[in-house]
């Protein structure tokens, strides 16, 4: 497993590794900013997680998720604020990302 410093650094060196899709979640999937791709949580795995917490400020609060299609054709990172600045996400994203966050 590896480990990064910063949010930027973990983007960054995924990015080398070819997770190269940004998704951003919405509400029950994940979907890519040019909407090319659109995955539900049964069709990705997470492969790779990263969480960074802030010392003294709760907005510097993140965790970094590398993802893959079940196919294995996509691969892309997702990442998310937690605690109170969490986007509003479905009971089964929820599960899916809680699970692999423990």
């Amino acid at each position: 497993m590896y480990s990064y410093d910063t949010v930027t650094e973990a983007i960054a060196e995924l990015k080398k590794r070819g997770y190269n899709i940004d998704f951003n979640i919405s509400f029950d999937k994940l979907i890519c900013i040019d909407k090319k791709y659109s995955l539900n949580p049964s069709d990705f795995e997470i492969t790779e997680i990263y969480r960074f917490e802030g010392d003294s400020n709760p907005s510097d609060e993140d965790v970094v998720y590398a993802v893959e299609s079940k196919n294995g054709i996509i691969k892309g990172i997702v990442s998310s604020a937690f605690g109170l600045y969490a986007d509003e996400i479905s009971d089964s994203m929820m599960q899916k990302l809680t699970i692999k966050a423990h």
